[in-house]
């Protein structure tokens, strides 16, 4: 059930429902431009502070795996946040959650380099991601709900290049400064071009027209019954799966790489380790690439998701070498894979849902930011125990049982062709 469009200058036919911005249109290029900014937004800030994990473990005098503890409590604030944030999307549209979420997120942001201590670092860095995951937590509902339905996938793939933009920029950013005066000084250089990120989404984003508020749920229609419908079912879950395991390996291997690009053989100063991030724009290519691709092969999302994996561990067994030149072909990709199996799980989930769009792709959020969270620096203890060969071995079985999952329970050429016009009237 979607409002019907007869307003000027949108994309909807003149009568009738609203199908979606296409290509080649101001509201579609407004949508992609909008959530791409957020992207920025969002990921600058959600993971500045592992571009300067090695000078906050020396100003801090703590050890690896605790300072990755302030990246982790950010991605774990957003996983239990996402659920709530995609609740209020639901009763009050999703374009005014994601315009408080950034608002409050730059806000806390710009108070993190002032933490005078560690606990409090680590609880602004929680409210701060808690802040942030109004914008995963709904942009892909918004996305799914404002463009045609034929383009959702290239979409979201846009999107997520956006997300690694600010990854990217994030600790790109950080480091150098952070090696040059402290980690406080690059943090807060992160915040105010989040700030501005965030302008940009304001302005460019368009109204939403697919969106029908939840004012009051049908029995057995409520929060909790759009979780559990989504739950129950096994794709769902094993593309929510997808998200806990890439993305723990993921974070596991920049969470630590920075650490042993600073010892022996390589002893590099972080301002040139930091360099490495770069391989994000690996990523910021392949998203878009992987949603493209998955658009024109008859098989689907499915095979681009395997081949995706598969070139994250292909790279992740090339960062064992010491060998620089080695190390970072291996990072771009490992990087490459990782963001074109997330741009496919993540677009993939709203099209699966029957009911609960938003909840959906919180609930994937939950899962990938969990694994962020948890996963992400249980690697840490791997690497201080047995150095790079156990992290490595660690994350390679997390996308051994990533494969696995995607090969016995996802469908090829699955597209989310189970949604009935009447399963989409509850958002």
């Amino acid at each position: 059930m979607r409002r019907q469009d007869k307003a000027a200058g949108t994309d909807g036919p003149p009568t009738g429902q609203f199908t979606g911005h296409r290509p080649g249109s101001s509201g579609y290029r407004g949508v992609l431009v909008g959530l791409a900014a957020a992207g920025v937004a969002t990921f600058a800030q959600l993971y500045s502070l592992q571009g300067v994990l090695p000078e906050l473990a020396a100003d801090l005098d703590i050890s690896a795996s605790t300072a990755a503890l302030t990246v982790s409590a950010a991605t774990l604030g957003l996983a239990v946040a996402v659920i709530p944030w995609s609740a209020a999307a639901d009763r009050f549209g999703r374009l005014p959650v994601m315009r408080m979420a950034i608002l409050a997120a730059v806000v806390l942001g710009l108070a993190v380099p002032l933490s005078p201590s560690l606990p409090v670092l680590l609880g602004l860095r929680f409210l701060e991601g808690a802040a942030l995951g109004g914008i995963p937590a709904v942009a892909l509902a918004y996305l799914s709900e404002e463009v045609s339905r034929l383009h959702a996938a290239v979409a979201a793939g846009t999107y997520v290049s956006g997300t690694t933009i600010g990854g990217l920029a994030g600790r790109i950013l950080a480091a150098p400064l952070a090696e040059l005066v402290n980690w406080r000084l690059g943090v807060a250089a992160v915040s105010l071009l989040a700030a501005g990120a965030a302008a940009v989404f304001m302005v460019t984003a368009p109204r939403q027209h697919g969106f029908v508020p939840v004012r009051r749920s049908a029995p057995g229609h409520g929060l909790a019954a759009r979780l559990a419908a989504n739950l129950r079912s096994p794709r769902l879950l094993a593309l929510y799966l997808q998200g806990f395991l890439l993305m723990g390996g993921f974070v596991a291997v920049y969470n630590y790489l920075g650490f042993r690009l600073g010892e022996p053989p390589f002893g590099l100063p972080s301002s040139l380790a930091s360099s490495l991030f770069l391989a994000y724009l690996a990523g910021t290519w392949s998203s878009r690439a992987a949603g493209t691709l998955a658009a024109k092969l008859r098989g689907g999302r499915k095979p681009v998701l395997l081949l995706s994996i598969g070139a994250m561990a292909a790279g992740l067994a090339l960062t064992l070498a010491d060998n620089l030149p080695a190390i970072v072909s291996g990072l771009l990709v490992f990087t490459a894979g990782f963001f074109a199996a997330h741009s496919i799980a993540s677009g993939w989930t709203p099209q699966l849902a029957l009911e609960g769009r938003a909840q959906a792709s919180s609930l994937y959020n939950l899962f990938y930011y969990t694994g962020s969270s948890l996963l992400g620096w249980v690697g840490g203890y791997y690497f201080q125990q047995d150095g790079w060969p156990s992290l490595v071995l660690f994350v390679g079985v997390l996308l051994l049982a990533a494969a696995a999952v995607a090969v016995l329970v996802l469908r090829t050429g699955d597209d989310g062709g189970e949604r009935t016009p009447s399963s989409s009237k509850v958002q």
